[in-house]
């Protein structure tokens, strides 16, 4: 499933040809998404675009009267297109702007585009918690957040009411370089270490950005090129593998239907 860090990429790469740009029409070849595309979508277009952002895994597209909210789910991806580009069997809808598409494919159809008259007030967005790479996330603002927290530190941060796109793969990571078991109960981690998490979730997250996101089987960016974080992983699907610090293999564990790779040596 695309992370932060795949989203961030897909909006960075749609950036410059859908911002202050106008949608002339929106093309919807299928509207069975994991919520069906509301048929008013394509009726309101025409419409400028006034800003592309990002909240947690959704790009929110600001237009004039509203925004439309796209999220990538378990497979899907926005590319740059020429207009002139055949259409695949998975390609759902289409932006379509002056000179180019954006078009959004999903071959599991787990994705979503949908509109909100006010897209902070959405039911999908309005609980969730802070940006990890915003000042809000703190040490001081997660220790408060887990007193008496009996779940695992691991699911704790992958809580999108605690803070948003900390996804598994990313969550693994960070609490390999902060030393941190990813079992241990959130309630028993103090500020300090605290501190030390937080400042490799938002270090890892940056670095997976700039490296364009990890390359997952259906992840793209939005020049349709696979990201490169991959090669950098730690712990994140390397179970039997030396551990890259003490040498000792790495174990693994199921936590809430997720893999959890972790350093029995390393992290405590």
């Amino acid at each position: 499933m695309p992370e932060l860090p795949e989203v961030e990429t897909t909006r960075r790469g749609i950036l410059p040809y859908l911002e202050h740009q106008t949608i002339i029409k929106l093309e919807v070849r299928n509207p069975n998404l994991r919520w069906p595309v509301p048929e008013s979508l394509s009726q309101i277009m025409p419409q400028r675009v006034q800003s592309v952002q990002r909240r947690g895994k959704y790009i929110i597209i600001e237009l004039e009267s509203g925004a439309i909210l796209v999220h990538l789910g378990m497979s899907g991806s926005m590319r740059v297109l020429d207009k002139n580009e055949s259409i695949g069997k998975h390609d759902h809808v289409d932006f379509v702007m002056q000179d180019k598409v954006i078009r959004f494919n999903d071959p599991r159809r787990f994705g979503s585009v949908l509109w909100s008259d006010e897209w902070t007030q959405h039911s999908l967005i309005s609980h969730l918690g802070p940006e990890p790479l915003s000042d809000l996330f703190s040490a001081e603002y997660l220790y408060k957040k887990s007193r008496k927290r009996k779940a695992s530190i691991k699911q704790f941060v992958m809580d999108s009411h605690v803070v948003v796109g900390v996804g598994n793969i990313y969550a693994n990571e960070a609490l390999f370089f902060a030393g941190i078991h990813p079992c241990r109960a959130a309630g028993r981690i103090s500020q300090q270490r605290y501190q030390k998490l937080v400042d490799e979730i938002k270090r890892v997250l940056t670095s997976a950005i700039a490296q364009g996101g990890t390359t997952l089987r259906d992840f793209v960016g939005g020049d349709g090129k696979p990201g490169y974080f991959q090669q950098k992983l730690f712990v994140y699907g390397r179970a039997g593998h030396e551990c890259k610090r003490c040498k000792k293999p790495l174990e693994e564990v199921r936590q809430n239907g997720r893999s959890t790779v972790f350093c029995a040596i390393c992290q405590t």
